[in-house]
């Protein structure tokens, strides 16, 4: 096994192990998370001015994050959720998400906006992006699911943000904090992020 093999096979036995931990979770251990994230999101000074704030539904036992969602329609801040590309394959598309929006479940099994133009908006024009994650280190390495959606959404941010540190859309990544792992092995297309939250903590890198 070459060593391209052998660190597409480390990622993959992090992932189910990584998942394995934040299935076993329970539902008071989740809501307890889930309020104590919102407690660190609340007094966060980038989401307290942000007015277009994108996140993500809970799936596969990740950090609930819908109170920060109804704290943010409390706020008059405008929340989006991703939708897969229809045309774009391994693309992301931002969709403003209100109570009255109309849901559908993707390929992925994870509910999502129904595709409606006018609902889009920009990743440029969004100033925050909580993005979900299997794994983390405390590098600011990311591990998703392994299929790419997030590293391409912010590959643009990332070259620009190394000379730019005020460029928006600002990745933030929520997770549990069984999700902390060493070392993640990471891969050139890999966007490390440059702060993540958990119930506990805040990752600044």
């Amino acid at each position: 096994m070459n060593s391209s093999s052998q660190k597409q096979t480390s990622r993959q036995l992090l992932r189910k192990s990584i998942r394995e931990k934040r299935q076993s979770l329970n539902k008071s251990q989740q809501q307890i998370a889930s309020k104590s994230l919102l407690l660190q999101l609340q007094s966060h000074k980038n989401v307290q001015q942000a007015e277009h704030v994108a996140v993500y539904l809970a799936n596969d036992s990740e950090l609930d994050v819908m109170s920060f969602i109804r704290w943010c329609w409390q706020e008059n801040k405008s929340v989006y959720l991703p939708v897969i590309h229809p045309f774009s394959k391994g693309h992301l598309l931002f969709l403003k998400y209100e109570n009255t929006t109309k849901m559908q479940i993707n390929q992925y099994g994870i509910n999502e906006p129904k595709l409606d133009v006018t609902a889009i908006k920009q990743v440029a024009d969004i100033d925050i992006i909580c993005t979900p994650l299997v794994a983390f280190d405390t590098k600011g390495n990311r591990l998703g699911m392994g299929g790419g959606f997030y590293d391409r959404t912010l590959a643009l941010w990332h070259e620009e943000y190394k000379s730019n540190a005020s460029v928006k859309p600002y990745p933030i990544g929520l997770a549990h904090d069984c999700q902390c792992v060493p070392n993640i092995p990471s891969e050139f297309w890999d966007v490390p992020l440059p702060e993540i939250i958990t119930p506990t903590h805040r990752y600044i890198f």
